[in-house]
């Protein structure tokens, strides 16, 4: 569960918070490889924004405003926070296969009080670790489908907001707070 202002202010631009928050202001990301990743149909809907300049990419299916995923700016960085909403199965099914939550992160951010407990931050930040390793001695972090793999630049090109912009969407968090 992330509960950072960034991916609440994402859920916002997407406007699809009400159904993508939970009441805290948490989402649901599964941390997952890239290679991992099939975008099986609609490719032409892909799109993604950058809260800033050096933000994660965020990337969402224009369509229908339905959040993919975040990755870092590069492939050399390999892995995906999969959004749980761009998955077709239920809550149910999306457990069983990758299992409970293991990773709860960035709580000042959440709603209310008390504040929901941090976890899982230094096993994430090892997985990360491995999993880079084993990539870049793999090749794996080319299996990538958010990135073109001559280049290593994003497959669209992402949408930089402005300060004004991203001030906007976190405003609208304190509205709807109060």
């Amino acid at each position: 569960m992330c509960y950072c202002k960034d991916c609440q202010a994402f859920a916002r631009f997407l406007g699809r918070d009400a159904e993508l928050l939970d009441a805290r202001g948490g989402c649901e990301n599964i941390q997952v490889l890239p290679k991992d990743v099939q975008l099986n149909e609609g490719t032409q809907h892909l799109a993604c924004i950058r809260l800033s300049e050096n933000g994660l990419l965020r990337w969402y299916a224009a369509c229908c405003n339905t959040p993919i995923g975040n990755t870092p700016a590069t492939s050399k960085l390999p892995f995906v926070g999969l959004s749980r909403a761009c998955l077709e199965s239920s809550a149910p099914t999306v457990a069983k296969s990758f299992g409970p939550v293991r990773f709860c992160a960035f709580t000042s951010g959440a709603r209310g009080e008390p504040k929901p407990k941090s976890f899982g931050v230094l096993g994430f930040a090892l997985w990360l670790v491995r999993n880079r390793l084993r990539a870049r001695f793999t090749g794996g972090f080319r299996n990538n489908p958010f990135f073109d793999t001559t280049s290593d630049r994003p497959v669209v090109d992402p949408k930089v907001l402005s300060p004004p912009e991203r001030d906007k969407l976190r405003e609208r968090e304190a509205i709807n707070a109060a």
